[in-house]
This record gives C-alpha cells, sequence and structure tokens, in this order.
C-alpha cells in the first residue's frame, strides 16, 4: 500500500500511533491481574492436555483492534502517492551560418586550415542546439545554400561535411552571402533571426554591397554576428601546388574589420576576430550563449488519495473483531 512516492497530507496524525503500543501495555497488565493462580502437587494429569482453539485465539480480539486503530490513524493522515512532471515550452531560433570557403581559406594560420577549423566549431556549435532551425549558405565568388533550414541536425552536419574550397568560383561575396541567408530568414515566424557570418577577407565579388544586403537584413529583424578568421601578425602561410609538390609562402592577412564591424553594428550583433582555434571555438560558445533558445519550464505535481483503501480495510478488521467477539470468541459471563 505504500511506495516511495508515498507521502501524508496530515502527517500529524501518525503520532497517534503511540497509543498503540501503550493499550498493549495495559492489556498486559489486566491480563496477569486477571489469572487466578491454582496449586497442585503435581501437573501430572495434565501433562497430554492441549489448549482448545478458543484459548489459542483468545487474544486475537485485541489484536484485531490494535490493527483497526492502527488502519484508521494511517488512514485519518491521508497517504496519497505523488506523480511529479514537467511541461516545457521552447521558443525556437533561426540561425543561418554563411560560410565562407574562398581559396584564401586554405591558410594555415589556424590548424589544420582556416576552412577545417570553422568546420569543427560550426559543428560543435550545432550539436550545442536544441530546438532551433539551422541553415548553411556557402560562399566564395558566388553563394549558395548548401542546406535549407531544418531541425534536422544530422543532415545539416552531413552537408557541412562535404564543404570543400574549389566548388564554387574563387573570390568573397559577402554582400551575396548576407542577402542569401536573408532570403532564407526573410519568411521566418520566429521572434528571432540570427546570421552568424565567417570569412578570412574583403568584399570583391557580387552585385551587391555588404552594407546594403545588411540594409535588407535589417529590415527583417535580422541579427548578424560576424567573424573574421585570420593571425594578426599580418601574413599567414598557404599551401601553393608546385611541379615539385605542395610548398607554402606567406600571404597577406587581409580581414576587413570595418565593413565585418559595421555589419553587426547595423543589425545589433557583434563582430569577433578570430585568430586561432582556441579564439574561434570560444568565439562560437559565446554567440551559443547569446542566442540561448528561451526555454519555459512548468513543473506539476499530482495526488492519488489511498485514504480509502486504509479506512477499508480497517472497517473490515473491525467487523471481523465484532464478530469473533460476539461469537465464536464470545467471552463467558
Amino acid at each position: 500500500m505504500f511506495d516511495l512516492n508515498t507521502t501524508f497530507a496530515n502527517p500529524e496524525f501518525l503520532w497517534a500511533l503511540a497509543i498503540i503500543p501503550l493499550l498493549a501495555f495495559w492489556y498486559i497488565r489486566r491480563h496477569k491481574k486477571n489469572t487466578s493462580d491454582v496449586r497442585y502437587s503435581t501437573l501430572l494429569p495434565f501433562a497430554h492436555a492441549k489448549p482448545t482453539m478458543r484459548e489459542r485465539l483468545r487474544h486475537l480480539p485485541f489484536i484485531l483492534r490494535m490493527i483497526v486503530i492502527g488502519l484508521l490513524i494511517v488512514g485519518f493522515a491521508r497517504p496519497r502517492t505523488t506523480s511529479r512532471g514537467e511541461n516545457v515550452y521552447t521558443e525556437g531560433i533561426d540561425i543561418v551560418l554563411l560560410f565562407d570557403i574562398s581559396g584564401s581559406m586554405l591558410a594555415e594560420d589556424l590548424r589544420p586550415n582556416r576552412i577545417e577549423a570553422a568546420r569543427d566549431v560550426m559543428m560543435n556549435f550545432i550539436e550545442g542546439r536544441t530546438s532551433d532551425r539551422i541553415g548553411l549558405v556557402i560562399f566564395s565568388g558566388e553563394s549558395f545554400t548548401q542546406c535549407p533550414m531544418t531541425l534536422d541536425y544530422r543532415v545539416l552536419k552531413n552537408q557541412l561535411r562535404t564543404v570543400k574550397q574549389g566548388v564554387i568560383e574563387d573570390g568573397t561575396a559577402i554582400g551575396m552571402a548576407i542577402a542569401q541567408g536573408v532570403n532564407r530568414l526573410k519568411e521566418s515566424k520566429t521572434k528571432s533571426k540570427v546570421m552568424i557570418l565567417l570569412t578570412d577577407g574583403v568584399n570583391n565579388r557580387g552585385e551587391i554591397d555588404p552594407l546594403t544586403a545588411t540594409q535588407i537584413a535589417q529590415t527583417f529583424g535580422i541579427r548578424v554576428y560576424t567573424i573574421g578568421v585570420g593571425t594578426s601578425k599580418g601574413e599567414a602561410p598557404f599551401p601553393v601546388q608546385t611541379p615539385f609538390g605542395i610548398r607554402y609562402q606567406n600571404m597577406p592577412v587581409d580581414v576587413d574589420e570595418k565593413t565585418l564591424t559595421k555589419i553587426a553594428e547595423m543589425t545589433g550583433g557583434q563582430y569577433f576576430r578570430a585568430t586561432n582555434n582556441r579564439s574561434l571555438k570560444q568565439i562560437y560558445q559565446d554567440i551559443d550563449e547569446m542566442e540561448k533558445t528561451r526555454i519555459e519550464v512548468r513543473a506539476y505535481r499530482s495526488y492519488t488519495e489511498l485514504f480509502y483503501d486504509w479506512v477499508w480495510v480497517g472497517l473490515i478488521a473491525l467487523a471481523l473483531e465484532i464478530l469473533l467477539s460476539n461469537t465464536y470468541l464470545r467471552k463467558l459471563p
């Protein structure tokens, strides 16, 4: 009748159980006082005498009465089982990742190179989301949607794994990438729409200027976080294919921080600079914290009353005690 979730609505009634050992003590004392001693010179005539069933059960009415009292006390304490649960309400965010895959992203100031380092932190970022739709736009000399907005993170990560440099014409079309992201988010019904733009260069391709595209994003209430990738030392090692194999030459790091900062400021986002793997990872963690999905948890608790079970068992025991006391175990006057 009890389990691990049983509680009592009126636990103070349980103190009344202390009366049971007191009544038992009183009953034993009274029984001894009412017992008479008869002296015999020998007990041999009674050696084979056995107590009758009535004698064996003579204390049963009192035991039943104590059980009745105990059951009723527990019943009045109102035992009940408790079940708990939570209703979770989420307000998802729509996010588009804008990923620069131009040739300069093969520079190895981040390990093993900028593209692979960015892919790794994006994978971790995706795994950290729960109820947000995420899309992926890649860009170089032009831009296109690698993966539309989805909640299927497995598909999204598979699409991200297939991204490699050289699949589209080289260059850096930042404005086109922002415009493509806007196209993915403009129909969104969520309260929070976000783009995370990662690039290592200066806009040099495309028909749309980055700030013009940003104004369009601003119109649709889209917040843009911008990340400039590249060492702060001015040059980065870049692999070059030669007849004698791959050789490395230093190339200038040319991140348009002014434009990236302006893009972020216009939309209420923030500009970050990633100069190594650790800082790039930290940037995505910071953005993840700033753009957490709103989760509202409502806890509830329900009870199942056990009062009736205990009282019914107590009444059955009381009826049995009264029946036995007035029939089979009735005392002689």
